[in-house]
């Protein structure tokens, strides 16, 4: 005997679940917009999407007893 709780389940088209799940932002499915913003002390990065492609940037800076130190770093991803 199965005592396991049963729940129905139904189908849902993937743009639906997109926009359920947080998926991409933008002015419909052919444009696909999204951008993303991360910034902290000594730090900024950018991510934008674009339908099947990615481009991250980010720039890093920090003081120390030795120095500066001063990074960045761009890459583009198709997806």
């Amino acid at each position: 005997m199965n005592l396991a709780p049963q729940v129905e389940t139904a189908e849902i088209p993937d743009a639906d679940l997109d926009f359920i799940s947080g998926g991409q932002a933008g002015a419909g499915a052919a444009v696909n917009l999204g951008l993303g913003v991360h910034a902290e002390p000594g730090a900024l990065g950018v991510h934008v999407e674009a339908g099947n492609i990615g481009i991250t940037a980010g720039a890093g800076a920090s003081v120390s007893p030795e120095g500066l130190a001063v990074d960045g770093v761009l890459a583009v991803s198709q997806y």
